[in-house]
């Protein structure tokens, strides 16, 4: 999985959360159900979201099948230029340097050319594997308030800021179940186009739960 983009969900969800946690349940009420015990502060793995929900599996599975796609386009222009350049030096034994001249000229400009291309896609790529796990976290945010309203808890900060937390402090199995739940595997339509074209996240298409395993 590609990096996690730079989410920072303990402070994010300090600033912005305190409004939507101001009714919170009442003292004693266990948290969604699940006999936790209410917190004002409790963690999440972030990471694991993303490579456990169904969700996140899913925009794993895509951008590693948009890598796969690249790199064997890559790989069957490489073998075409190198077959192009071998008949180049076959026909520069036949031809005058000024008739080879224009030739090698025109060759070397498109290989630069595609070369150029292809790092563009590249570059396109690991943006489009950014955004989407950008659009994950504003997507499964809705869920995580959730979770906060129902622990009582006004802040939810990443495990890895974390040396020590107590039994039940750790809200990710229960994040990833109710993303599944509710999410499921994402908006519809691809996340990753498989040419490496850049595109921005579609935030107007509704997620859609998905029941499969």
């Amino acid at each position: 999985m590609a990096r996690c983009p730079a989410v920072a969900l303990a402070l994010v969800l300090t600033l912005i959360a305190a409004p939507a946690l101001a009714q919170t349940a009442p003292a004693g009420q266990s948290g969604q159900g699940t006999g936790a015990p209410f917190s004002p502060v409790v963690v999440i793995n972030q990471e694991r979201l993303l490579s456990q929900s169904r969700y996140g599996q899913r925009i794993q599975r895509e951008i590693e099948a948009a890598g796969i796609a690249l790199a064997s386009e890559n790989r069957e222009i490489e073998t075409r230029l190198t077959e192009e350049e071998l008949a180049l030096t076959e026909r520069r034994a036949i031809l005058t340097p000024e008739a080879f001249r224009p030739i090698a000229i025109e060759f070397d400009a498109r290989v630069n050319g595609i070369r150029a291309a292809q790092e563009a896609k590249g570059r396109a790529l690991q943006q489009q594997s950014d955004a989407a796990q950008q659009q994950f976290f504003e997507t499964v945010f809705p869920v995580l308030i959730d979770i906060l309203r129902a622990r009582g808890a006004a802040v939810l900060m990443d495990n890895r800021a974390v040396l020590l937390s107590a039994d039940g402090v750790d809200i990710t199995d229960l994040a990833i179940d109710l993303i599944d739940t509710q999410i499921g595997g994402g908006p519809e339509g691809p996340l990753i186009d498989l040419d490496g074209t850049a595109r921005p996240p579609n935030r107007d298409t509704p997620a859609t739960p998905d029941t499969a395993p």
